[in-house]
């Protein structure tokens, strides 16, 4: 997939009921701007089984959002204009490489990062008995959906 570089794992989960349906996390739909009864378009990479979703912008300009003069482009609908701007590097920058980490090495530091938060929230449990999910996840800076994940792996 193409966008799969800027991904990143968010920590929060949601179970399936049964007809389906799963809720999208509210930190979510807010930072896509995704409003209740608007559509979503959906995307699967078969070899990875990764499932995203964006918010449905139609049939417009993948760059600029018009609705005129559209030409069909892997997968994506360009404006004439955007495309002549695209010929003749009008607005275009070079981004740096990304640098790709090896899967192993990633999911190493992911399970130290958290066994390092599960230590920091088990002390900040016995200093703290009384304090509610919120403070503990503003303390350690991850949401509060994080500190369930973290309390189940204490």
């Amino acid at each position: 997939m193409e966008g799969e570089a800027h991904l990143k794992n968010t920590g929060m989960t949601r179970p399936l009921d049964t007809l389906g349906r799963i809720v999208i996390p509210k930190e979510m739909r807010t930072s896509m701007g995704i409003q209740a009864g608007e559509s979503l378009e959906f995307y699967l990479d078969v070899e990875t089984g990764l499932l995203s979703m964006r918010k449905y912008i139609g049939v417009c300009c993948h760059l600029c959002y018009s609705v005129q003069d559209l030409s069909y482009f892997r997968d994506s609908f360009l404006c004439k204009k955007c495309i002549n701007d695209l010929k003749g590097n009008i607005g275009v920058s070079q981004l740096p490489v990304p640098v790709v980490k090896e899967p192993y090495k990633e999911k190493r530091a992911h399970r130290s990062h958290s066994q390092h938060l599960v230590e920091k929230l088990r002390r900040l449990m016995r200093e703290h008995p009384t304090a509610k999910q919120g403070e503990y996840a503003e303390w350690l800076g991850v949401s509060q959906g994080r500190i369930s994940q973290l309390k189940k792996l204490l």
